[in-house]
């Protein structure tokens, strides 16, 4: 069983800087790769970003150049550095860990999720 736990949210203003943390516990963190998603009220959930086992990193367009997913595996941990935020960036961020070891955008290949952690970005 793996258990991720997200911290780090809270409330910042437009163009400040928030860095979350999702550690991990059970299997062997390393193997596996991680994902950050968000959602909005009840909308579908947005693929963030995403990192391989490997490091290999992807993001979604709209936060390239801002955000950056990096891993410490000796931590088992997963972070996600959000600088410049906007507005349209609020919404509840979860931590995902694949179901191989590469990062995906896709929800369903994502076997574990943490609990959330609320991002709001006042303008």
């Amino acid at each position: 069983q793996v258990h991720l736990v997200e911290s780090g949210g809270g409330s910042v203003q437009a163009g400040g800087s928030l860095r979350l943390s999702c550690a991990a516990s059970g299997r062997t963190f390393s193997s596996y790769g991680m994902g950050w998603f968000r959602q909005v009220e009840d909308k579908e959930f947005e693929f963030v970003a995403s990192i391989t086992s490997g490091g290999v990193t992807n993001y979604l367009d709209s936060v390239k150049g801002r955000f950056t997913v990096s891993r410490d595996n000796a931590k088992k941990t997963v972070y996600l550095q959000m600088n410049n935020l906007k507005h349209e960036d609020t919404a509840i961020y979860y931590c995902a860990e694949n179901w191989d070891r590469l990062g995906s955008m896709r929800v369903e290949e994502y076997n574990y999720w943490g609990q959330g952690t609320q991002v709001t970005v006042s303008s």
